[in-house]
C-alpha cells in the first residue's frame, strides 16, 4: 500500500481527495496548519471511510517542521500538494502574503522530495494560469496570458518551479489545473467550509439562500458573455478529487514518459454566474437575493476547459452534473446550519 502525504488535507479539495485515496486503497496522512480550515472536517472523512486520518498541524513555510514529517514517514510514495491561500480578492489586497505563503511552502516541500527521494508529486494548480485567454475552451497547450491576480501568479510561478525541478530530479510530477470545484461529498459529511465571508460563488449563493448573508453581489454584468456576467467551468469536487487518485496511479503504473505533465480538470462546459444562480434557484426552490455590482479586480472574464487529455490519458470520467453540484452544496449548507461546531467555524471573523 502506497503512503500518500496530502497537504491541506483539512481543506475543501484536500479532504475529498483523502476520501477518494482511501477508497482506492492508498494509505494517507495529512498536513494542515488549520489557518484556513478546521481539523473537525477529518471526522467527516473518518465517517465516510471508516479510517482515522493522522494530521500534522504544521506550517509548511517552516522547513524544519516540514522536514520532521518526512523523517517520521520515510516511506512516503507520493505527495499531493493543496496547501495554499486561494482567495483572488485577498491576493490583490495582500500580494506579499500570497507570494510568501504559496511559494515558500512549495519550495520547502520540493527540498524534502529531493532529500527523501519521493518519486511522485502532484500539484494543485489552477485555470488562473491561463489569464484571460484569447480562445476558449483552453487546452493544456494554450499559451498562458498575464495572470489577473497575485494568486494566479503564484500558480504560474509554482508550475514553473516544478517544471525546472522535474528536469533535474528523479521524481515525476503532475500539474492539475482546476477550473471551479463546487458541491459537497454525496454523504454530506464533508464540503466547502470557508472561514469568514466566502470568496467563491457557490458558498456565497448558499449562504445568501440560507440567510447567513443578507444579499450577494454579482460582480459585473457588462462582460462580453451571453448575459454579461463572468463565465466559468464548474466541476464537482468529488470528480476533481478522483482525478488526483488517477494521476498518482498514472505515475505509479509508469504510464507517463514525461518528467512533468499537465492536465486540465474541468467539465468542458461554460456556465455564467447568472445561469448558475438560476440553476441553484431551480434545484433548491429558494429565490436568491442578489444585486449587480461593479467588476471585481482580478476576475477573469470567461474560461472553460478542454478536458480531453485527462479523459484519454487518466481515464477520468465526470459523474456529477451542475444540478448535482448545486444540490449537494445546498444540502451541505443546511447541515452546517444544523451543526453548531461547523457553524461557529464558518462564522469566525465574519464581517
Amino acid at each position: 500500500m502506497s503512503k500518500i502525504l496530502v497537504t491541506g488535507g483539512c481543506g475543501y479539495i484536500g479532504s475529498h481527495t483523502l476520501v477518494d485515496l482511501v477508497e482506492n486503497g492508498f494509505e494517507v496522512i495529512s498536513v494542515d496548519n488549520n489557518s484556513r480550515s478546521t481539523p473537525r472536517i477529518l471526522e467527516g472523512v473518518e465517517k465516510i471511510t471508516g479510517q482515522k486520518i493522522k494530521n500534522y498541524k504544521v506550517d509548511l513555510c517552516n522547513y524544519d517542521d516540514t522536514f520532521a514529517i518526512f523523517q517520521e514517514n520515510t516511506d512516503i510514495t507520493g505527495i499531493i500538494h493543496f496547501a495554499a491561500f486561494k482567495a483572488v480578492g485577498e491576493s490583490v489586497a495582500h500580494p506579499v502574503m500570497y507570494f510568501e505563503n504559496n511559494l515558500m511552502s512549495l519550495l520547502n516541500l520540493l527540498k524534502c522530495v529531493q532529500e527523501f527521494k519521493v518519486p511522485y508529486f502532484v500539484f494543485s494548480s489552477s485555470c488562473t494560469v491561463y489569464g484571460n485567454p484569447d480562445v476558449i475552451p483552453v487546452t493544456e497547450s494554450t499559451p498562458p496570458k498575464p495572470a489577473e491576480s497575485p494568486y494566479g501568479y503564484t500558480k504560474q510561478m509554482g508550475e514553473q518551479i516544478i517544471n525546472e525541478f522535474a528536469k533535474v530530479s528523479d521524481s515525476q510530477c503532475v500539474l492539475l489545473r482546476y477550473f471551479n470545484p463546487v458541491g459537497a461529498h454525496p454523504s454530506i459529511q464533508i464540503g466547502e467550509l470557508p472561514i469568514g465571508r466566502p470568496a467563491n460563488l457557490v458558498p456565497a449563493i448558499t449562504q445568501t439562500a440560507i440567510g447567513k448573508l443578507p444579499q450577494m453581489t454579482v460582480f459585473g454584468n457588462d462582460y462580453d458573455t451571453r448575459d454579461g456576467s463572468c463565465l466559468r467551468d464548474f466541476i464537482h469536487v468529488s470528480d476533481i478529487a478522483h482525478a488526483h487518485t488517477l494521476s498518482l496511479q498514472y505515475l505509479i503504473d509508469g504510464k507517463s514518459d514525461k518528467a512533468c505533465e499537465v492536465f486540465n480538470l474541468g467539465s468542458g462546459n461554460g456556465v455564467t454566474v447568472l445561469e448558475a444562480i438560476r440553476a441553484f434557484e431551480k434545484v433548491s426552490g429558494q429565490a436568491l437575493n442578489y444585486t449587480i455590482g461593479p467588476r471585481r479586480p482580478g476576475d477573469v472574464i470567461a474560461i472553460y476547459a478542454n478536458n480531453e487529455h485527462a479523459v484519454k490519458e487518466l481515464g477520468w470520467e465526470i459523474k456529477y452534473s451542475l444540478e448535482d453540484m448545486l444540490d449537494t452544496a445546498w444540502k451541505w449548507e443546511t447541515r452546517i446550519r444544523e451543526d453548531e461546531s461547523f457553524y461557529l467555524v464558518q462564522n469566525a471573523n465574519l464581517n
